[in-house]
């Protein structure tokens, strides 16, 4: 045992009346519980608060701190407490506790207290240390978690939204963000936090976490603030900054993927079809069109959509993704949306754009093959047979005529097929090959068809294989010259005064035979044929008679003079 350690045994003997009676050389000082994290330790000139209870050697207490519900502060070593205090103090970490025994002439002495100590008395102390801080000391900043991604620091005059536990240096909590209904929301740097928080929350990046000690001249300093927080407490905030922005901020766009090839870019007064995951600024999603397995379709610039997405939307190619972080002055402000956007939050939205077109936009047309040796091309009603692969504009297949053992058929302006369609297959040469893109206007509208969403843009590859000269809308057959004078005699092949289908039929096929005329061009001739007997056959009794029989161009003549 070292002479220190025999020594103070001793003095604890004699103080407990265990050992030798005589009078306290100096203070004793028992740690009884001394916290395993020891920060700091108390020294000559620091600013000190605690607790205590004062007695005398029989246990009768003559002062307390905790009975007058206040701790006690003050600066240690500058002659404002007992000699005995001063010295038992130094050395304490915050939550540490002590006995002191503190002899008189260390304490009140031979004069004692009047009414309250008697002369020449020791004193006993139980201790717990609750703050510790000095005039010199500086605001600390502990960086519990930092993000590896972090585009913007906190600078003054930021716009903040963060949560916070705040404790005292003990550990006893006096106000947490948590348990209300939102962030703390404020501007940095215009006086509207306590200085040390201003200072602690710069070069903060969103979803970073900090702890932010503060000493009291930073804080609430000798006033404290109610009832939770005592005059001269160091605070210590644990922080999490939710996001930040500059009420200066435009929208920042982060480019993700960017497609190589990019004929067009959006512009105002387009109308856009994209899918989005929309977040906070600390990835808490609040809205994904996925979800819902459709995009979200709009017209860009008119005011359909918050202004930041307008903004962000410029610009933008088919098949690119970007990501789009918009303030909240120009997305829905101090007041939020719903349940899952608070308010003055940032937010951010990752898009990926499926297509885009304007209500002016044409059929587009690129040739991709032409044969050298093409005189004629494809009219109004021709009927034509052509392979195509039909997608959108991401890559997404609908239809093709590769899965089907024949090319599809169509008689050009017979509206067979959608209008752009229709545009993109005339004036093409047999063997030719193109892609055609359709805006929804000119393709299934609005409200899209089976298998295709409303307000598509439309990309077809086709490949015409072949072509049949047309007929005249209105017409199933037309004569190469004119037609026989006598023609009821002529189709009455049996002289008995009306025709029968097989009259007619036979008829119009040895017509066709003989190069006198022609049907309008289908995969079902025959068909074509029972619709013209259909049609002169007024009274539907299977038999035409003489007059019932009219040309195509007599019946467009007496429907004019009707008119007139």
């Amino acid at each position: 045992m070292s002479l220190g350690s025999l020594i103070f045994l001793m003095s604890l003997l004699r103080a407990f009346g265990l050992g030798d009676p005589g009078p306290l050389e100096d203070v004793v000082i028992d740690r009884y519980y001394i916290p395993k994290i020891c920060l700091r330790e108390v020294q000559m000139g620091d600013f000190i608060r605690y607790h205590y209870n004062g007695t005398f050697k029989d246990g009768k207490k003559f002062d307390s701190s905790y009975d007058r519900g206040a701790t006690v502060a003050g600066v240690v070593g500058v002659g404002r407490l007992i000699t005995g205090m001063d010295r038992g103090l130094q050395g304490m970490c915050v939550n540490e506790r002590r006995h002191l025994i503190v002899p008189p002439h260390l304490g009140y002495g031979s004069l004692g207290v009047a009414g309250l100590i008697p002369p020449d008395t020791t004193l006993y102390f139980d201790v717990i240390m609750l703050d510790i801080w000095n005039k010199d000391d500086k605001l600390q900043i502990d960086t519990l978690y930092k993000p590896e991604h972090c585009n913007r620091t906190v600078e003054d005059s930021d716009f903040v939204r963060y949560h916070y536990n705040g404790t005292l240096l003990d550990g006893t909590p006096f106000d947490s963000s948590y348990g209300k209904e939102g962030t703390y929301d404020t501007y940095v740097g215009t006086g509207w936090l306590i200085k040390g928080m201003d200072q602690g929350l710069l070069g903060m990046c969103a979803g970073e976490k900090r702890r932010i000690t503060i000493p009291p001249f930073l804080a609430y300093g000798e006033k404290g603030y109610g009832t939770v927080i005592p005059p001269q407490a160091s605070l210590v905030f644990d922080v999490l900054l939710v996001d930040l922005h500059n009420p200066k901020d435009g929208i920042a766009l982060e480019h993700l993927e960017v497609p190589e090839s990019c004929r067009r870019k959006t512009v105002t007064g387009d109308f856009i079809r994209y899918h989005y995951n929309g977040t906070l600024m600390d990835g808490t999603l609040f809205d994904s069109s996925y979800s819902r397995n459709h995009t979200y379709d709009t017209y860009i610039g008119k005011g359909y959509i918050i202004p930041g997405m307008d903004q962000g939307l410029q610009g933008v190619c088919v098949g690119e993704k970007r990501r789009i972080i918009i303030p909240p002055h120009l997305a829905y402000g101090e007041n939020g949306a719903g349940d899952k956007i608070p308010g003055s939050a940032v937010l951010v939205f990752d898009i990926h754009v499926i297509d885009f077109h304007n209500p002016e936009d044409p059929v587009e047309i690129e040739t991709l093959f032409r044969p050298e040796d093409c005189n004629v091309t494809s009219q109004d009603r021709d009927f034509i047979r052509y392979h195509y692969n039909c997608s959108l504009m991401d890559g997404t297949k609908l239809f093709s005529s590769h899965d089907y053992d024949s090319p599809q058929e169509v008689t050009l302006g017979a509206n067979k097929v959608i209008e752009g369609l229709n545009r993109g297959l005339l004036n093409m040469c047999v063997g030719e090959k193109r892609v055609i893109i359709i805006p929804p206007h000119l393709g299934h509208g609005e409200n899209g068809a089976r298998g295709v969403p409303g307000s598509a843009v439309l990309r077809f590859e086709v490949e015409l294989m072949s072509r049949e000269d047309g007929v005249p809308e209105g017409y199933l057959f037309i004569w190469h010259e004119d037609p026989p004078e006598n023609l009821y005699e002529e189709m009455d092949l049996n002289k008995d005064g009306e025709i029968l289908p097989e009259e007619f039929i036979t008829f119009i096929k040895t017509q066709i035979a003989d190069g006198k005329g022609r049907l309008m061009p289908s995969s079902e001739p025959e068909k074509v044929i029972a619709d013209m007997f259909q049609n002169q056959d007024r009274n539907q009794d299977g038999k035409i008679t003489a007059d019932e029989l009219k040309l195509k161009t007599d019946e467009d003549q007496e429907r004019v003079h009707e008119e007139l």
